[in-house]
């Protein structure tokens, strides 16, 4: 069991709050203390009531006013994401000046500020992300960056971190960045038992991209290329021939390779690598033997995946066993 440390955690509230930007991270914060860390959670209103209704129409109570607490350095302060229409309005900056002010003070005590989709509009509006690296949900980086041109924003990342500010993807990625501040706290080990607690299967990292390559080449409505794309994504261990795809979504192997290029953007050959490399990654980064990835992505030889590897990623673990 971890040895016990005194450790504050504050979650902002705003209104029409993203329900899992909020509570992801503070359910970790939870579970940590059935696994010895001692930790305090306070719920801020943004507004200054004691009740706050969520975008899901679920209501929030208990909450205590923002401005009556001053955080002390090493203090974690979340701040989830909130229906875009209330930080579009001309008028949001002033209406929460005070709040900002506020935010500014905590920033200068060294409170890790952690924003968490578009969470991230909040910390911009404060001024924090100038000359800054962040990111927020990528469906709003483009409308980000134009707002806030000082920041320095980053696309395709899961999480950021630059000095004590943190920001994160959206959503889920709240969660991944609990845990990867859990992690600078308390260690690899105890952060994985933290997530196998909560039945994580991999934890993504500040070096993963937003969207899997499970869901990228996706945006499309040809039904025909989305069974293609279920059944390599399902069955990576079996090697598929193009005329068993085919065969599955009763066209003719030509015309499949035709027309998933046109639909995709992507081959079949180079989609079916990429959900190669992001398997094997997954799977190397638990420790899994090379041997046994390789068999998992349908690949013949350790030596075959370590060429895949080479020809898609930098560089390799130094630390693979067969």
């Amino acid at each position: 069991m971890h040895q016990k440390s005194k450790h504050r955690a504050f979650f902002l509230v705003p209104p029409e709050v993203q329900l899992l930007d909020l509570t992801g991270p503070a359910h970790l914060f939870y579970e940590a203390k059935d696994y010895g860390i001692e930790v305090e959670t306070f719920y801020l209103n943004l507004e200054g009531n004691s009740e706050q209704t969520s975008s899901a129409g679920v209501s929030l109570g208990n909450l205590t006013p923002f401005h009556a607490h001053t955080l002390k350095p090493d203090d974690l302060l979340f701040i989830p994401g909130l229906e875009s229409h209330l930080f579009f309005k001309s008028d949001f900056k002033t209406t929460y000046a005070v709040f900002l002010d506020w935010l500014r003070e905590q920033y200068k005590n060294k409170v890790r500020v952690c924003s968490v989709c578009t969470g991230a509009y909040l910390v911009a509006m404060s001024g924090l992300f100038d000359g800054k690296k962040c990111t927020t949900h990528w469906r709003y980086l483009e409308d980000f960056q134009s707002r806030f041109p000082k920041a320095q924003v980053l696309s395709d990342r899961l999480i950021i971190q630059d000095g004590n500010l943190y920001s994160s993807a959206g959503v889920s990625s709240g969660i991944d960045l609990a845990l990867f501040l859990m992690e600078e706290l308390f260690g690899p080990v105890f952060t994985a038992k933290i997530a196998k607690e909560v039945v994580i299967y991999l934890r993504r990292t500040e070096n993963d991209p937003q969207l899997s390559v499970f869901l990228q080449y996706r945006n499309h409505i040809d039904t025909r290329i989305h069974q293609v794309q279920d059944l390599l994504a399902k069955n990576l261990s079996i090697k598929s021939t193009i005329e068993d795809l085919a065969d599955a979504v009763h066209m003719s192997p030509r015309n499949l390779t035709r027309l998933f290029k046109k639909t995709t953007g992507i081959t079949i050959g180079d989609y079916l690598d990429k959900l190669r490399v992001e398997r094997a990654t997954q799977l190397l980064s638990t420790g899994s033997k090379v041997s046994a990835v390789a068999e998992s992505c349908g690949l013949q030889s350790s030596n075959q995946l370590r060429s895949l590897l080479k020809k898609h990623t930098a560089s390799l673990p130094s630390d693979w066993k067969d």
